[in-house]
């Protein structure tokens, strides 16, 4: 059952067209991902679908009756009440349906001499308790604490007032008071803003169970991959809507612009041979030909005319080390650090390996930043020490870009760090970044946070270090940026350090995960998938941390082989897909031929083209058989 359809919704505010034509349908139980650049209108589309904007064309439609709940990012709360007291209100139809159950036990108790009225109350009674029960009336304390408890907020803060709460904690608790509501529909504008891992996993573990529909924009791919159903896209003010999770979604956006810039091809060059057709009818000059060549333009004319496909702008680079470095690359030997009375970490040990590529996670405050600064050497350890191994070149992103000049232009901060480089070369290197033209001559102090980070990230790549200190190298940059950064560090041959709140990142670049806590450091072999499993099973983490270093060699050797069988799969079930869809573009270009009178008037090309179709259509269930068995070996592998 739809739920939620948007049919051809457009919006402006003054001459900025923000949406064009957006339209999806949300399936009862659904969970959908709305995704698109910065500015592209996706919060003032939520805001449309919540009542408090109208469209300027469109429609909105939903199921009569249907209970919407929307979080904006930025939320209220009651001024004066307390955490839970916030929460509390909630429950208040609730509470007034207690109360006329007590008040009906008391006229029971008086009504038993009159049997009539006994059992009308008695009905009532019934009729009033299960709607009590199915309110969650016996069981709301403890839904309140559950949420309460899953989205970080400890006992001792129940009681504390809602006007004490940081910005972060408001949206929290806003979140919370809407998931105990249980609307039929969910309306969430980026509500991992403010968690972290372990409260994210929780919030996705309880969306997954949601029995309403969810439509959410976020951010953060993890949270997307886990928790949605379907995508919609909102591209230049259009929209377009997809199957599955985060990863499909990339997976089928790219087949559809090669499937799109495909057909526009083919089309102009059917364009340029019917011209060049029409140009030599011309160029005969009689009356027949003419004729001709004007029958020819009207068809052109009539031709229903492909856009080319726009290719979202996306940075193109990759990281390259100058000079390998020996086995050892980095020993950090029982350091310590504190600043005044805050003590951050004592006795901490890491020994990186050439190939390395380690995540650095933790609650914020744990020293995950401080690590990565000692280890560059912006910062001393109070006790321990630091040594490099040989030929180790370090190359340092900081999240903050302190080192960023804010009165330099774009050019001469790169300039200036490669002067021996020519002019047109360090251009060439902004322009892999999207600096182009005059943006060159833009004063950093003017640049996004965005902006300055690819700043940076020009700077990095050129220098070509073999080990890189990340320090949160995803905040900023939009998802297809992050995307392509995460391809250039799966290519890199050298040894990455990174901090990062992004587990979709984490995933794709970590092979070793170090979790830095207040009691301690654990490491963890793999991704961030691999962490989590080894989280859930205590009794494997306890073996992990007690294994010998070769053991943990050995191990890794292993992880890496089952990951490079399983890219492996990956890559043949979508060539599997992609050969499907190809087939089926064939058949139906083979069907629009035969459906075509035309055609006919050639005996001999209309026989080929039907025994073209035919093969065409006995060879799409052998490459159905294909893709389903990549897609089961690809599954099992999973498991």
């Amino acid at each position: 059952m739809i739920v939620l359809s948007a049919q051809n919704v457009a919006k402006s505010f003054g001459v900025n067209e923000v949406l064009r034509d957006v339209s999806f349908t949300l399936q009862q139980g659904d969970r959908m991902g709305l995704v698109g650049v910065n500015g592209c209108g996706k919060s003032t589309l939520m805001r449309i679908i919540a009542g408090l904007e109208t469209p300027d064309r469109g429609e909105i439609s939903m199921v009569r009756g249907t209970r919407v709940g929307y979080l904006a990012q930025q939320d209220m709360v009651t001024h004066g009440a307390s955490v839970w007291a916030e929460l509390e209100k909630v429950y208040e139809p609730v509470f007034d349906m207690e109360k006329k159950i007590r008040a009906l036990e008391a006229e029971m108790e008086h009504a038993h001499e009159d049997a009539a009225r006994f059992a009308r109350l008695s009905s009532d009674y019934d009729r009033l308790t299960r709607a009590f029960e199915e309110a969650d009336g016996y069981a709301w304390k403890s839904l309140v604490s559950g949420v309460l408890n899953g989205l970080g907020f400890k006992p001792s803060q129940y009681d504390q007032s809602v006007d004490s709460l940081s910005g972060g904690e408001k949206t929290r608790l806003c979140l919370a008071r809407l998931l105990l509501q249980k609307p039929d529909l969910l309306l969430l504008d980026e509500p991992t803003n403010h968690l972290d891992m372990e409260t994210l996993q929780w919030l996705e573990n309880y969306l997954a169970a949601y029995k309403g529909s969810v439509l959410v924009i976020s951010h953060d791919r993890y949270f997307l991959d886990h928790v949605c159903t379907c995508m919609v896209e909102i591209l230049m003010g259009a929209s377009e809507q997809y199957s599955g999770n985060y990863t499909r979604y990339i997976a089928q956006r790219e087949e559809r612009f090669e499937t799109r810039i495909r057909a526009y091809e083919l089309q102009q060059k059917e364009i340029e041979r019917q011209q060049a057709i029409i140009a030599r009818y011309r160029m005969f000059n009689r009356e027949k030909s003419i004729r001709a060549a004007e029958s020819r333009e009207k068809a052109l004319e009539r031709m229903e005319k492909l856009d080319k496909p726009v290719d979202e702008r996306s940075i193109r680079f990759q990281f390259e080390a100058r000079r390998r470095t020996g086995e050892d690359v980095l020993m950090v030997r029982e350091v310590s650090k504190s600043f005044g009375d805050k003590h951050l970490f004592s006795g901490l040990t890491l020994h990186v390996r050439a190939g390395d590529r380690i995540a650095l996670i933790g609650p914020n405050g744990v020293g995950k930043s401080t690590l990565i600064k000692l280890i560059v050497g912006e910062e001393l350890p109070d006790t321990g020490d630091i040594r490099y191994g040989a030929n180790v070149d370090i190359g340092y992103y900081d999240q903050h870009q302190s080192t960023l000049h804010p009165e330099k232009t774009v050019l001469d901060e790169v300039w200036d760090r490669f002067p021996r480089m020519e002019q047109s070369d360090v251009r060439g290197a902004l322009g892999m970044f999207l600096f182009t033209g005059d943006d060159v001559f833009q004063p950093i102090k003017t640049l996004s946070g965005g902006e300055k980070g690819r700043v940076a990230l020009t700077a990095l790549m050129l220098r070509k270090d073999n080990l890189l200190l990340l320090d949160e190298p995803t905040n900023h940059l939009d998802m297809d940026s992050r995307e392509v950064l995460e391809d250039a560090l799966s290519d890199f041959s050298g040894t990455i350090i990174t901090v990062s709140h992004d587990r979709y990142f984490i995933n794709r670049v970590a092979n070793r995960i170090i979790e830095m806590r207040p009691d301690g450091v654990t490491e963890y072999m793999g991704n961030y998938d691999d962490y989590v499993e080894r989280k859930n099973r205590p009794v494997e983490q306890e073996a992990v941390a007690g294994k010998t270093r070769t053991e943990l060699d050995k191990e890794k050797r292993r992880d890496k082989l089952n990951k490079q069988a399983q890219r492996q799969l990956k890559v043949r079930a979508q060539e599997a897909e992609r050969a499907v869809g190809l087939k089926e573009e064939e058949i139906a270009q083979l069907e629009a031929q035969l459906a075509d009178p035309d055609l006919y008037a050639d005996a001999q090309r209309a026989a080929d083209i039907s025994r073209a179709y035919q093969k065409a259509q006995a060879e799409l269930p052998l490459l159905y058989e294909q893709w389903e068995q990549a897609e089961a070996a690809l599954g099992g592998e999973d498991e």
